[in-house]
């Protein structure tokens, strides 16, 4: 990792910390805003170790965008959660002939960037 790229994702901890530390639930509810601030805080810690371990750049490079993009969308909506999306098993277009294999392809490609992270379930 260089060292731009260090600082870049140290940064990016320490925001993710700040955000947790002056959140506010948009219900206004101490209990919700208490969750909320916690959740922040355990996805932070999950996700920055699970990419501790990270050596090649281009996915070093994935997973900032994935957090700055979750950081914006948060932002944004107000909401730490990470937005679903909403795909049928078999609901892409697929060309005649094509079989499992391609679905699974097609939609792990039309996964957004802010779910990177979360495996299919």
């Amino acid at each position: 990792m260089t060292a731009s790229t260090r600082r870049t994702v140290l940064s990016l901890y320490m925001r993710v910390f700040r955000i947790a530390r002056s959140w506010q639930a948009q219900s206004g509810v101490k209990g919700d805003t208490e969750m909320e601030r916690n959740y922040i805080l355990q996805e932070a810690c999950t996700l920055f170790r699970q990419n501790q371990q990270l050596t090649d750049q281009e996915s070093i490079k994935r997973s900032i965008e994935e957090c700055e993009a979750r950081i914006d969308i948060g932002l944004h909506y107000r909401n730490p959660y990470p937005r679903p999306t909403y795909l049928p098993p078999l609901g892409l277009a697929t060309q005649k002939g094509r079989k499992l294999k391609a679905q699974q392809r097609l939609r792990k490609q039309a996964k957004p960037i802010y779910l990177q992270s979360y495996d299919e379930t």
